[in-house]
């Protein structure tokens, strides 16, 4: 997908539809001059829903939708007749999509599961006829409920991926051509920073016809979680994936110090992700001979899991592979 069309925040108004009101009418019919009320309910507006589609991967057919509005509900009639219920407005979504107030920051809702519907903004409810009124005392009321109005509100949707693994790392890490060689992705692939500007998907197989989702993420800067660089743009899609896997350089001057940097911008964006699986991969070891190797893995001490990888020489990628399947299986 061009990097133009993947589109993971928009903004849009949305108002639910009002309520109809209810009707104050009464009984009339030639043998009954003084029949008593029987004035229907109004309808109920109609509902702003999201609904969850597993065939949608960007919130693009959203980005010009400014204004989305549901029907209103139709007033209520004689004989006890209610009105008809407001059109839903539905709104199909990718899994993975959080709705929150444009005003507050509060959640209002999130959909991670194929036709899985939120509504979002209740329409308003429909107005008792007068029937509901009678009583002994008051056997003729000349009155009904009006319907409630509907709500205006702006809403954010925005898209958190939904993967197994996440692949976190500076620019230039080689995150993209990890993904390029592990599954059937094609990101752009280039030596410059910042080639990838919108996450990337991959289906990765594994033993037994078993496979896993992995996520190519924009590089990280120091300062990210401040909003640095692409900041808050993709530390957003790393808080769904199940796996944090680190990518590190083997030509890098302090691989122990890259990690403790990536690891605090995430703890600074998002304390919870630090209860994450997290497993370190270090790229481009075909720079190394097997002599650096050993002296690279005695100097390193850290408490997670690592592997030399190559994606260009496709070594230690199986190794790679077995380690983060067992951590998705802990």
């Amino acid at each position: 997908m061009p990097s133009t069309n993947f589109i993971d925040h928009v903004k849009l108004c949305a108002r639910s539809g009002a309520g109809g009101a209810g009707s104050a009418h009464f009984r009339r019919e030639k043998h009954v001059p003084k029949g008593g009320p029987d004035g229907g309910d109004g309808g109920r507006g109609g509902h702003i829903i999201l609904e969850g589609n597993r065939q949608l991967w960007t919130l693009l057919h959203l980005r010009y939708k400014k204004h989305v509005t549901a029907g209103n509900g139709e007033h209520g009639g004689g004989s006890g007749k209610s009105g008809a219920q407001g059109k839903d407005m539905i709104l199909q979504v990718p899994l993975g999509t959080v709705a929150k107030s444009a005003d507050t920051g509060a959640v209002l809702g999130e959909i991670t599961e194929q036709g899985q519907q939120q509504i979002l903004i209740a329409g308003g409810r429909g107005g008792l006829g007068n029937i509901h009124f009678k009583s002994s005392t008051n056997q003729s009321p000349r009155y009904a409920q009006p319907g409630e109005s509907g709500i205006e509100q702006w809403v954010i949707l925005e898209l958190k991926l939904l993967a197994d693994v996440g692949l976190v790392g500076f620019p230039n890490a080689g995150k993209s051509t990890l993904l390029s060689v592990m599954s059937a992705a094609k990101p752009e692939i280039a030596d410059y920073p910042f080639t990838t500007l919108v996450p990337n998907l991959g289906v990765v197989a594994y033993h037994n016809h078993q496979s896993f989702v992995m996520a190519d993420i924009p590089g990280i800067i120091e300062g990210a979680s401040e909003g640095k660089g692409l900041g808050l743009r993709f530390l957003r899609h790393i808080e769904r994936n199940s796996v944090l896997l680190f990518v590190i350089p083997a030509d890098t001057q302090d691989i122990a110090d890259e990690y403790q940097i990536l690891l605090n911008e995430i703890k600074q964006y998002n304390p919870e992700l630090l209860d994450k699986s997290r497993l370190l991969a270090i790229t481009k070891s075909d720079l190394l001979d097997e002599e650096l190797k050993e002296a690279l893995t005695e100097e390193l001490s850290l408490p997670i899991p690592w592997v030399f990888i190559s994606s260009v020489a496709h070594s230690g990628l199986e190794s790679l592979k077995d380690h983060i399947w067992k951590a998705l299986n802990q």
